[in-house]
């Protein structure tokens, strides 16, 4: 929900305003104002170059660097910060208080101040009271004046969203289960900030719930279909690769809400990179972390913090600009690094340094050295458990062992055995198993990982 550094507060009346009287339903092939018709315009906007804004006039698409066009009157302008990390020390950003702290200053030294930031989650590594209080601390340093939030599965992995909320819940959807979903209208457009990372089955990805989804459907009855919507939530809520949990189970359900609508923007961090996708009237966005970078999808073994090149981190961390004119009916959208240089050569480097450690590590366990499990040991690595089944016999202690640079959390599929605190990178969690038979588990943080324990005689 709203949250303003100088106290919180709710949205001005005039920022209220709600949009029922927004002129009539556009057709789909419908051409605007500005001479675009919306499916090619969208067609254009799923590609948005590092540090260029693209804006509509008369009709022709134009870029300008960051900063370099002043907003027109009526025009909204916020930005969206994602993937804080507050409390992450490893190889990939020792400071990542600093990191965050340059993404502000960047964002203060705009000649116009945007009218709100969007913080779309992980503004914590581990939760902690202290973390969440730097972040704020920061963020205070901003020039504008409301920030509006929404979790990652790192604010509310360790107490299920109790210490999120209390800060950051006000006003917003409460359930027996948590809750924290919320929507405002700002300058004629909808915004619906979306929790999609508590209560995570087995093998699934993000999840927004029926409750959500129920409230999703009440939320936008009222508005007209030419009203502009905003979602904002942290996995993305398309499925970008599953095999590493990045997407939402049920995210299309969600979106199908909105299919009457003739502009919607959704916007996603939790990858720590920029993709863009078009789909009918909807366009995606995923955005740069102001922590650390992942890998793009397949091109290392798995997930996680990526350490790049000295001297490069800037180039793969970032903030995003987002522009609305009322009379295009159109969001522009613009992602730019804290460096102003583009961050191919740094991913690449650091997805080729990636796969090496990991063509390494088979060679490592063959000669007993670091990165083998021990006997009656699970090693959680590279977003894994190895071995993923493991046989014990009833009566015997089985260890797991954290070797990611991110926390993990063992979860008891079918709550047959007591589960895990949240683990840090080093730490290690050991459970007696004094019955036979067959006990799934997974992390409840990153629940594509799944695992199994086998109990004999």
């Amino acid at each position: 929900m709203p949250h303003t550094p100088h106290g919180p507060g709710a949205i001005p009346e005039r920022d209220r305003r709600r949009t029922d009287d927004v002129d009539s339903e556009p057709e789909d092939n419908a051409i605007d104002s500005d001479g675009l018709d919306r499916r090619n315009f969208l067609s254009c906007m799923a590609w948005v170059g590092t540090g260029l804004l693209w804006t509509i006039n008369g009709g022709i698409p134009s870029s300008s660097r960051l900063g370099a066009q002043t907003p027109k009157r009526g025009e909204l302008f916020f930005m969206q910060i994602s993937d804080s990390h507050i409390g992450f020390d490893k190889a990939a950003n020792s400071d990542v208080t600093a990191t965050l702290r340059s993404a502000i200053a960047k964002i203060n030294a705009l000649r116009v101040q945007p009218a709100f930031l969007l913080h779309t989650g992980d503004i914590t590594q581990l939760s902690k009271p202290s973390e969440f209080d730097t972040a704020d601390q920061v963020l205070r340093e901003a020039r504008t004046g409301k920030t509006f939030y929404v979790p990652g599965e790192h604010d509310v992995s360790v107490d299920g969203g109790a210490s999120y909320l209390e800060r950051y819940g006000k006003g917003t959807q409460r359930t027996r289960d948590g809750g924290g979903w919320y929507s405002f209208d700002h300058s004629g457009v909808h915004f619906m900030g979306l929790v999609n990372v508590l209560n995570l089955k087995a093998g699934g990805l993000g999840s927004l719930g029926a409750e959500q989804l129920e409230w999703i459907e009440r939320d936008v009855k009222h508005l007209s279909s030419s009203t502009p919507i905003v979602v904002f939530a942290h996995v993305p809520l398309w499925s970008v690769y599953p095999a590493w949990g990045w997407g939402t189970d049920d995210g299309a359900h969600a979106l199908g809400y909105l299919k009457r609508f003739g502009s919607v923007t959704v916007l996603n961090g939790h990858i720590h990179q920029t993709m863009q996708k078009v789909e009918g009237n909807v366009a995606f966005h995923t955005a740069l972390s102001t922590a650390f970078p992942q890998p793009r999808p397949g091109t290392a073994p798995s997930p996680g913090p990526m350490t790049v090149p000295a001297g490069q981190l800037a180039d793969v961390l970032g903030v995003r600009e987002v522009h609305y004119v009322p009379s295009n009916r159109h969001l522009a959208v613009v992602d730019h690094t804290l460096s102003g240089n583009s961050p191919d050569a740094a991913f690449a480097a650091g997805e080729a340094a990636a796969r090496a450690h990991a063509s390494a590590a088979p060679r490592a366990a063959a000669l007993g050295v670091a990165g083998a499990s021990a006997a009656n040991e699970v090693t959680i690595d590279n977003f894994a458990f190895n071995p993923k089944t493991v046989t014990v016999k009833a009566g015997s202690k089985l260890t797991w062992r954290n070797r990611d640079d991110v926390p993990h959390k063992i979860q008891s599929t079918d709550n047959r055995f007591a589960g895990s605190p949240l683990l840090d990178t080093k730490a290690v969690y050991s459970v007696s198993f004094t019955e036979s038979g067959e006990f799934p588990y997974f992390c409840s943080v990153h629940p594509v990982m799944q695992g199994k324990v086998v109990v004999t005689r």
